[in-house]
């Protein structure tokens, strides 16, 4: 095989569930479906948290950019994925297929540091409320979610470099829905244990740090709730908590399904992404967006007053 096939390929092919065309239209208008209410629910959000005077917070001000963030997670993916679907096209370019897994690894490096600083905030609210101003300043926070965005960036930079530099000798049909780095790295023919490697440090950094901050903080706020003496104070710490812990597991059992997983199991032997890891993929890349805004409404007196503030103004207008 000569040198061009064995490092360049133009454009990628993605299988996602061709083969099945029933199961495809009806995946077709379930993501739709949810693409829509996730635009809707995060931008609401978005909105509320900026306009209305009561949620010019912490917590909500991480809410906000927790909510931008999976608008740009989801928009990087799932319209291409509509497109497939609809009209079979499912070739992506190499640059589009690079741009695709930039902004998905991005995205889910920022939510992982994310949640473990809204756990943190969380633990200053609740063990050291006559502090928390001073802890957790504007400029605190808004650097706290500045450092989340960039260390994201960064290693999302790091991993799409060294994935897309390596060569796929010819073979560029991914049997998955999106360039998701897994599903690339293994039409690779050449020696992946940087990849691998990095990685490794890369899920300690960003799964591990993040949840292991979490473990502590609430593990602490649990301590100091049990000590309340009034029950109503205790009712009110855990509903301030509740939201964010329901997003925590969702998010983080699905995405250690996808990234904690043994080397053997991802990225050698048969060739072939598994229909639980697609499923497993969808819940993490569009259902967990679209949970997240539903969660905090629900379980969060603030954010429903403001919501029906806001819509109250726009009906009055």
């Amino acid at each position: 095989m000569d040198e061009n096939n064995q490092t360049f390929v133009s454009e990628f092919l993605l299988l996602g569930l061709s083969g099945y065309p029933k199961t495809e239209i009806i995946y077709f208008a379930l993501v739709l479906a949810m693409y829509l209410v996730i635009l809707t629910g995060n931008g609401v959000l978005i909105i509320a948290s900026i306009f209305d005077s009561r949620l010019h917070t912490p917590m909500y001000f991480f809410l906000g950019n927790l909510s931008f963030l999976d608008i740009c997670y989801t928009t990087s993916s799932v319209p291409s994925t509509l497109v497939s679907l609809i009209s079979k096209k499912r070739n992506i370019t190499f640059f589009g297929c690079a741009v695709q897994m930039f902004f998905g690894f991005a995205m889910g490096s920022t939510e992982c540091l994310l949640l473990g600083m809204m756990a943190f905030d969380r633990y200053v609210a609740i063990c050291n409320p006559l502090r928390y101003s001073i802890i957790m300043s504007k400029g605190v926070y808004v650097s706290m979610a500045s450092v989340s965005w960039f260390s994201g960036g960064i290693n999302s930079l790091v991993q799409t470099s060294l994935a897309m530099r390596l060569p796929f000798c010819g073979n560029n049909v991914i049997n998955h829905f999106t360039c998701e780095v897994l599903a690339v790295l293994k039409l690779a023919c050449a020696d992946i244990s940087l990849n691998i490697i990095t990685m490794v440090i890369s899920n300690m950094a960003f799964l591990v740090l993040p949840l292991l901050v979490i473990f502590f903080s609430y593990m602490f706020i649990l301590h100091t709730i049990v000590r309340m003496n009034s029950a109503t104070g205790r009712r009110k710490a855990f509903s301030t908590c509740s939201a964010h812990l329901t997003v925590v597991v969702i998010f983080y059992g699905t995405i250690f399904s996808m990234y904690a997983k043994p080397k053997s199991q991802d990225l050698t032997g048969e060739d072939k992404f598994q229909t639980s890891d697609k499923i497993i993929s969808l819940f993490y890349g569009v259902v967990t967006p679209m949970l997240n805004p539903i969660i905090y409404s629900l379980r969060n007196k603030d954010v429903k007053a403001a919501v029906k503030y806001i819509l109250k103004q726009k009906y009055i207008q």
